[in-house]
């Protein structure tokens, strides 16, 4: 371990330093000493970095939303069934009176969208959110998105085919302003599943073409922000987006609470909540049930995403909890907390490759339950099997604390090589005996304990430290609930 440096992660306390002559410290490396603490053994060029606490989360004092008082109710003209709108109504757009009212009434007011009697439904095009307004979709009606592609051109004809570009088309709601909403107990439908207005193909099977022809779908998103500062997400149901739900970017304080959002399995790209080089942002008390990413935390050029919340979240089919795949701008101050997955592909997913890769560091995860996921633990350096390029990924202080696995599993924990290996520490992470975890490890640095552990990595440069002491897991008591109705009123 020439030219290593020793650290300990969990002590709160400020670490003493001891040069390599103390005794028991390596030649070449630096001790960082704290109180009942995994000890690993880091390049002492990378020594400044971990001279830190896991101290993650949202700096923000975040409380429970409140909804504005409501500037205009305009009135359903449109009624549905089920998730579907008359044939003869499908060129009746709403976006217009709409975006009228969001263009005159003042910040911190709401626009209300409601049922009238048996008129259930609004139709529009894409929507442009102003400076301090409110998007309120009220218990019962139902925003429904245009099918058809040209209402979302970004250029004439550039929506709803197949490409080598993938960003031809406008989303639904765009929030490119301050302190703006979107609530209610009622439900914004993309339609992903229905088919194009002239056309045999819906939004979905374009995205299922794609990926044949190795190519991009231009389909919408749901809502984007883009510098968003503000932003809020409240009760409200988001479902069959075309492609993702939410994706934030270059946003200081996102908050969402208490949403549902919901979409198939086999509906590729409708990632749940994607912030994306963003800063203080709490996605709390939500249930998401997606085709790709639940949550995937993303930094790009466009800089750092550091400082989030996540917690007390319900996930179900889709793609885990993710970091990645672009990390380049840099990953930090995560905490994960009181989230149960199940029926998943993946459970809690770092990923990542050598074209897209960054420093994603101090992340934790804990009282987490993952029920029947086919890759409850997943840390991933070659994403997409690319295993060439310049911008390595790199995964430091990353601890997961009272995590509970059933049904089996693979877990992995692959650092990028012998320069870049993973940092971890698992305090109490216990994988149910039947039917067993497969566990893969190469370029690893691994601490385990206080808490129990009860399976054993190992594989190409892998080293293991134990820490002292002994802790009991918490066991997951009915943590797994069904997915909430849309009528269902959640936290």
């Amino acid at each position: 371990m020439n030219g290593q440096t020793s650290f300990q992660f969990a002590s709160r306390r400020k670490p003493a330093v001891v040069r390599s002559s103390g005794a028991g410290v390596p030649r070449g490396q630096v001790l960082f000493r704290g109180t009942n603490s995994p000890t690993f053994f880091f390049p002492i060029g990378a020594m400044l970095l971990f001279a830190v606490t896991l101290t993650g989360q949202d700096t923000r004092k975040v409380t429970e939303p409140t909804i504005p008082p409501v500037c205009r109710s305009l009135d359903a003209e449109l009624s549905s069934t089920g998730e579907a709108i008359a044939d003869a109504d499908e060129t009746k757009l709403d976006t217009s009176r709409i975006q009228q009212a969001f263009n005159q009434c003042r910040p911190g007011t709401a626009v209300e969208l409601r049922a009238n009697g048996t008129k259930n439904a609004f139709l529009a095009a894409p929507l442009e959110l102003r400076q301090g307004i409110t998007l309120l979709v009220s218990r019962g009606a139902t925003l429904f998105a245009s099918r058809n592609p040209r209402d979302y051109d970004v250029t004439p004809g550039a929506c709803g085919k197949v490409d080598n570009r993938g960003s031809g088309c406008r989303p639904l709601i765009r929030v490119p302003v301050h302190d703006a909403a979107v609530m209610g107990d009622g439900v914004i439908d993309g339609r992903g599943g229905a088919k194009l207005l002239g056309q045999n193909v819906s939004w979905w099977d374009l995205a299922q073409q794609a990926k044949a022809e190795k190519a991009s779908q231009n389909v919408p998103h749901m809502l984007v922000g883009d510098e968003a500062d503000g932003l809020v997400l409240y009760h409200i149901t988001l479902r069959n987006s075309p492609k993702f739900h939410v994706i934030v970017y270059r946003t200081e304080g996102f908050t969402v609470w208490g949403v549902k959002i919901d979409s198939p399995e086999t509906a590729r790209n409708t990632d749940g909540i994607d912030p994306s080089s963003s800063r203080n942002v709490s996605i709390l008390y939500s249930y998401i049930h997606a085709g790709d990413d639940h949550i995937a935390i993303k930094a790009g050029a466009s800089g750092p995403s550091t400082h989030m919340t996540i917690a007390h979240n319900h996930f179900y089919t889709g793609h885990g909890m993710s970091i990645g795949s672009g990390t380049r701008g840099g990953v930090s101050d995560i905490e994960v907390s009181d989230l149960t997955i199940q029926g998943a592909l993946n459970g809690i997913h770092i990923k990542s490759s050598p074209t897209r890769g960054g420093l994603v560091r101090r992340v934790s995860y804990h009282d987490v339950c993952i029920q029947d996921v086919k890759n409850p633990i997943f840390f991933e350096t070659t994403y997409k099997h690319v295993t060439r390029g310049t911008l390595i990924p790199q995964y430091q202080d990353i601890l997961l604390r009272d995590v509970r696995i059933s049904g089996g599993g693979r877990i992995s924990l692959d650092g990028f090589d012998g320069a870049h290996p993973l940092y971890i520490t698992f305090d109490g992470v216990l994988a149910a005996n039947a039917p067993p975890v497969e566990v893969h490890a190469a370029h690893a640095r691994i601490a385990t304990g206080p808490g129990e552990v009860n399976f054993a990595p190992a594989g190409e440069d892998v080293l293991i430290t134990k820490v002292r002491g002994s802790r009991k897991v918490p066991p997951c008591d009915k943590p797994f609930v069904a997915f909430p109705s849309v009528a269902a009123t959640v936290r």
